[in-house]
């Protein structure tokens, strides 16, 4: 992913040259929704499943910007909720908000790896945290769930075998047949590793956010709805949703490319 070699994600101080501090957050996301199991429906990712998560604590994020602009006069602040050229996930660990895991996600105590995460920048010097811990230990699970083999090594994605990657960043019209042939549904995004976490099975907690419960249609719809769904048909599907990365052309190439897989599947069995 080119926009990871920006190097304003190296050096804070070229993102604003009076930065002093980074104030980190993390807000929980989970609902206890569960996907139909039947094969016919795609997978959605539980982050688009309700209200764009930029927009969400965009304005969070705002208003602690505000007061803290309000205390004393002279203070700087920057924000950004997954929208600048910020390491969010290595400010995060060094906040002391949750480690980052052998699947690339940051996982915290209280919520598991379920959590937005964003950044006020201000020229404040404030006293710093303790760096989190990385409590990963022998386990496994999300390496060994990994359907493309993405998770090369602990803490190594690589994003060229990354359902989610090709789901909702690869342009192409086609996907890489590795990748098409693995799919299991998923249409944006993918939580495999994320289900299989043994810290998000005991620890994830419901949201208490009311914009991330998930609109209805986001939890079951079908792969051939998707495969056929028009412009105009997007546009209503996903309002305000984080989804709309995805455009109408990757829905429908990604439902598409699981039908097929479907296809292939049901003849080699016969």
């Amino acid at each position: 992913m080119a926009w990871m070699a920006n190097p304003k994600r190296q050096n804070i101080q070229l993102v604003m040259p009076d930065v002093r501090s980074l104030i980190c957050v993390a807000l929980n996301y989970y609902t206890p929704h569960q996907r139909p199991l039947d094969p016919k429906y795609a997978k959605l990712s539980r982050y688009g499943w309700g209200r764009d998560y930029h927009k969400v604590l965009h304005k969070k994020l705002k208003l602690l910007s505000h007061w803290l602009e309000a205390q004393v006069q002279g203070i700087q602040v920057r924000y950004y909720a997954d929208t600048g050229p910020v390491q969010d996930k290595v400010w995060a660990q060094k906040a002391g908000i949750g480690w980052i895991a052998k699947n690339g996600n940051v996982i915290t105590r209280e919520y598991g790896s379920w959590v937005f995460l964003g950044e006020i920048l201000t020229n404040l010097n404030l006293t710093p945290d303790r760096p989190h811990t990385e409590h990963c230990g022998n386990c496994t699970r999300c390496i060994d769930a990994c359907p493309t083999g993405a998770i090369t090594q602990p803490f190594v994605v690589d994003a060229n075998r990354c359902i989610a990657y090709h789901t909702i960043e690869n342009r192409s019209e086609k996907l890489p047949e590795a990748v098409a042939s693995q799919l299991n549904g998923w249409v944006a995004g993918c939580d495999i590793c994320q289900d299989v976490c043994p810290w998000n099975q005991r620890f994830a907690k419901e949201t208490d956010v009311a914009e991330f419960q998930p609109y209805p249609w986001n939890i079951a719809p079908t792969l051939a709805e998707l495969a056929e769904i028009s412009d105009t048909e997007w546009n209503k599907q996903f309002p305000a949703s984080a989804l709309r990365r995805i455009k109408p052309e990757m829905l429908r190439r990604n439902a598409k490319a699981n039908l097929q897989g479907t296809a292939r599947m049901s003849t080699s069995q016969q």
